[in-house]
């Protein structure tokens, strides 16, 4: 069963890089299915293997889910 993806507010408050669980929340699947694209080379960022981990770029998940980030004067 997929899960909820998340907010506007909550994309903007992610850090520069997330895992793969909190980057596949965004796309609304699961750790299972997140694992899992990621390890076929399928997810729909790019997804770097840092350490015995995968992490994804926050700026890429906001340009893929279009999301637009606006820098307050």
């Amino acid at each position: 069963m997929p899960q909820a993806g998340m907010t506007q507010e909550e994309l903007l408050a992610l850090p520069t890089a997330v895992d793969i669980v909190t980057a596949g929340r965004a796309f609304g699947v699961s750790r299972t299915t997140a694992y899992r694209l990621a390890s076929a080379g399928t997810f729909p960022v790019p997804v770097r293997h840092v350490g015995g981990s995968y992490r994804v770029s926050r700026a890429d998940l906001l340009r893929e889910l279009g999301v637009v980030e606006t820098i307050s004067a």
